[in-house]
């Protein structure tokens, strides 16, 4: 379902705009569909015929996303395993400071090649309310005042959907600009596109090398964009939005971790108005990376702050559970 199916629906039965805005923000707060301001009764300011429709709207919205599994961790995140209307299931997270990841297809195009996702390829695109729903399944346990489009998925091949999500969140759903994170692994749709929102999100691109070759064999199904380049648009994008670029690195012992790519690294980040998320490779079951000693992945980062790059070393969540992005899916089935 999209967002704008669920606003026909509305309209279908006698909800004016203002109706919609209404029950819309009760939904994305977690709330009631018909609560209201305090002491405030529904038949005050919704109209028979939506009222009478919102049990069945409620049990609809219900449907779209429901808790099947949580798997807590150490360190004060839980990866969520979601069951969608039509059965399949799909990751989100709930991050600790206040924050969810969640997914934006079932599966993967993109087959990078350290990640699980991406093993069973693309089965299908969630629909805007699907990925909001998510954010929605996340509020009913606990604070959200972020959401990072970053599970599994490339938010890029579902644009329509993610970007309407995101308005979505970004106006009714009441959460900060900058705090709604489009990660990607670089699409110059994306360049083109979020300039044009109301909301503009922050982005993260994932880099993982300074070698195109590398990155070609490690991504092998990304838009072929030079590494330089990719810096090039999202220093662009940083510039007009005001919001530092969040690349991420996921560090491959022997493979992405060596000295000289580290010296590429500084010299193509130099003077950026960006950040650097190193994060140590979240070990996989029959794929033969490694996550490299906890002590280098630290020396890389320190190495990076004295060159003045912003730079944090992230332990993945769910290390603790074996609950890297797709790991969770791929047991349940």
């Amino acid at each position: 379902m999209r967002i704008e199916q669920l606003r026909q629906n509305l309209r279908a039965v006698g909800a004016k705009p203002c109706h919609e805005q209404r029950v819309l923000r009760a939904w994305l707060q977690a709330r009631a569909l018909d609560s209201g301001a305090r002491r405030q009764r529904p038949d005050d300011f919704l109209p028979l015929g939506v009222r009478t429709a919102l049990p069945t709207i409620a049990t609809e919205l219900d449907g779209l996303a429901r808790l099947r599994s949580e798997h807590p961790g150490r360190d004060g995140s839980a990866r969520l395993l979601v069951e969608l209307a039509d059965g399949q299931t799909v990751e989100s997270v709930l991050l600790p400071r206040d924050g969810v990841c969640v997914s934006t297809q079932v599966g993967c195009a993109v087959g990078c090649v350290f990640c699980m996702t991406g093993r069973d390829g693309l089965l299908r695109q969630l629909g805007s309310a699907e990925i909001v729903a998510q954010v929605v399944l996340a509020r009913r346990q606990r604070l959200v005042r972020k959401v990072v489009f970053m599970g599994m998925g490339e938010p890029a091949h579902n644009m329509d959907n993610v970007l309407e999500a995101i308005e979505l969140l970004g106006t009714a759903g009441a959460i900060g600009h900058k705090n709604l994170v489009f990660s990607t692994v670089g699409d110059r749709r994306v360049f083109e596109r979020l300039p044009l929102g109301t909301v503009k999100p922050a982005l993260a691109l994932s880099l993982h090398t300074t070698d195109g070759e590398l990155r070609a064999r490690l991504l092998p199904r990304a838009p072929r964009i030079d590494p330089a380049e990719l810096v090039e648009l999202g220093e662009r994008y940083a510039r007009t939005t005001g919001y530092p670029i969040q690349y991420q690195w996921t560090l491959l012992e022997g493979v992405n971790d060596g000295d000289v790519e580290m010296e590429r690294l500084i010299e193509l980040l130099a003077g950026k108005y960006a950040m650097m998320n190193f994060i140590p490779y979240n070990t996989v079951n029959g794929l033969q990376f490694r996550r490299p000693a906890w002590q280098r992945a630290a020396a890389l980062a320190g190495r990076l702050q004295r060159q003045g790059i912003v730079t944090r070393l992230r332990d993945s969540a769910g290390q603790d559970i074996d609950g890297g992005c797709g790991q969770l899916r791929a047991r349940s089935l």
